[in-house]
C-alpha cells in the first residue's frame, strides 16, 4: 500500500539479517533479490548466476553512488555471501553474481525467502551450462590464490618471447599482490601473467637500450679536446672569469681525466664546474695589494697559493722547483706588480702545460727521477722571459 510518504515499493529487510552482515550488506542483498525475480538464470558449475545493470540497480538504490555500489558488493563477497564474475562495478556498471544459499540460514531471512520460493521456478525453467557471450564473462572464473605460481606451460610460452627466466620470477609477487587487492576474477591468471611480464620485458629492454645508447655517446678525455665556444661565452661573459684563466686550466684538466680513463657525456659542463671552483678559490685566496711591489729578496709563496695548485692536480715539487729561478728573474728585472701569489701561480701553470704537452710527445714510460731532471733541463733552456710574460692578464 503506498502513501505520499513511501511513493514506491520499499525495500523490506530482515533486522537478524542486519545484524549479522551489516545494515548496508543487507540492503543490497534485499535488492538484489528483489530485482532477480525478473532476471533469468544461468546455470553453471552448480550456481546460478545473474547479470544485473546500472539501469536497474540505480533506481533501485538511488541513495549509493557506484562506489558504494562497488564497496558494498565487495564486501559480501568477501563474506562469502555472494560470488562476483564482474570487474569492479564503478568501471564496468554492472555486477555478475551468484548468491551462497548455505550462508544465508532460514531462521534469519525470512523477508528473504519468499523471493527463493518466487525464484526457484524460474531457475528451473533455465538450465544453462555457459554464460551469454554479452556478458563479457567465461566459465571457469577465479579470484587469484595467496601462494599462486605460473605452471610450466605458462613459462615455456613466456619464454618463446626471449624473456629471461630471472626476470619472469621477478614478477611473481608484485603480480599477485595487485590481483589479490583488485579481487577481480580471472579464468587463466596464467595468460593474464603472460601478458603483463612480456609487456613489462618490452619496457625494460626500452630503458636498457636508452642507457646503453646513451653509454655509447659517452666519450673518455682526449688530448686535443678543448671546451665549446658556448663554454667559454658563458664562463668569460655571464661569471667574468679571464679567458687566460681558463686557457691555463684546460692542459691540467686534460690531464686528469685522461688519466682516470672515464666516459662522461658532458666534458664541457665538467670543464666549467672545474674552473669555476679554481677562479673562485683564486679570487678570494690570493692576494691583492693596492700598490705594485719590486718582489721581496726572500719572498716565498703563500699557503693559498699550494691550496690552488692541488685544486688543479698539479704536484706541490714541481711549484717547488720553479721557485728559485723565478726569483732570480724578477729580482734582476726590478718590475712592479701588485700580487706575487698570482704571477707565480701563473708562472707554475704555465709550466706544467709545457710538461703535459712534452709527455704527450714522449716515446715510452720514465721514471720520477728522470722526469724531473728533463724538467729542470727543458725549463732552463727556454727564455725564461718570454714565458713569464706570455700572459698580461695577471699584471
Amino acid at each position: 500500500m503506498n502513501s505520499p510518504l513511501i511513493p514506491e515499493r520499499p525495500i523490506l529487510i530482515s533486522p537478524a539479517l542486519a545484524s549479522r552482515i551489516g545494515l548496508e550488506e543487507a540492503t543490497l542483498l534485499s535488492v538484489l533479490f528483489d530485482l532477480i525475480r525478473s532476471t533469468k538464470a544461468v546455470l553453471s558449475q552448480g550456481h546460478h548466476w545473474y547479470e544485473l545493470y546500472a539501469e536497474q540497480l540505480t533506481p533501485a538504490l538511488p541513495f549509493w553512488n557506484n562506489f558504494d555500489i562497488q564497496r558494498i558488493s565487495q564486501s559480501l563477497r568477501s563474506n562469502n555471501i555472494i560470488q562476483l564474475q564482474s570487474p569492479p562495478y564503478n568501471e564496468c556498471q554492472h555486477l555478475i553474481f551468484s548468491i551462497n544459499q548455505a550462508y544465508l540460514q532460514t531462521d534469519t531471512t525470512s523477508s528473504v525467502s519468499n523471493h527463493n520460493d518466487a525464484r526457484s521456478s524460474t531457475m528451473a525453467s533455465n538450465p544453462l551450462s555457459t554464460i551469454p557471450n554479452n556478458t563479457g564473462y567465461t566459465t571457469g572464473s577465479s579470484v587469484i590464490a595467496p601462494h599462486w605460481q605460473p605452471d610450466q606451460e605458462t613459462l615455456a610460452r613466456i619464454a618463446q618471447s626471449n624473456v629471461p627466466q630471472d626476470f619472469i620470477f621477478e614478477q611473481i609477487p608484485e603480480f599477485v599482490t595487485f590481483w589479490r587487492e583488485s579481487g577481480e576474477a580471472k579464468r587463466s591468471w596464467g595468460s593474464v601473467f603472460m601478458k603483463t611480464v612480456t609487456r613489462n620485458w618490452a619496457k625494460r629492454r626500452s630503458q636498457d637500450a636508452w642507457e646503453n645508447n646513451r653509454k655509447e655517446t659517452a666519450t673518455i678525455m682526449d688530448s686535443g679536446w678543448q671546451p665549446s665556444q658556448d663554454a667559454i661565452d658563458m664562463m668569460t661573459q655571464t661569471v667574468g672569469i679571464n679567458l687566460s684563466f681558463i686557457e691555463d686550466a684546460i692542459p691540467e684538466f686534460i690531464l686528469y681525466w685522461g688519466e682516470r680513463g672515464e666516459k662522461h657525456l658532458t666534458w664541457n659542463s665538467k670543464f666549467v664546474d672545474h674552473v669555476r671552483r679554481q677562479w673562485n678559490r683564486f679570487t678570494s685566496a690570493v692576494e691583492h695589494d693596492t700598490e705594485p711591489r719590486i718582489i721581496p729578496e726572500h719572498w716565498q709563496p703563500s699557503k693559498d697559493v699550494y691550496d690552488i695548485i692541488n685544486m688543479a692536480n698539479i704536484d706541490t715539487a714541481f711549484a717547488d722547483q720553479l721557485l728559485p729561478e723565478f726569483l732570480m728573474y724578477w729580482r734582476d728585472s726590478k718590475q712592479l706588480y701588485r700580487s706575487w701569489n698570482t704571477k707565480f701561480l701563473q708562472h707554475i701553470k704555465f709550466h706544467w702545460a709545457k710538461r703535459h704537452a712534452s709527455n704527450n710527445d714522449q716515446q715510452g714510460n720514465s721514471n720520477e727521477g728522470q722526469q724531473a731532471a728533463s724538467i729542470t733541463s727543458r725549463t732552463r733552456d727556454r727564455s725564461l722571459a718570454e714565458d713569464l710574460n706570455d700572459r698580461s692578464w695577471a699584471t
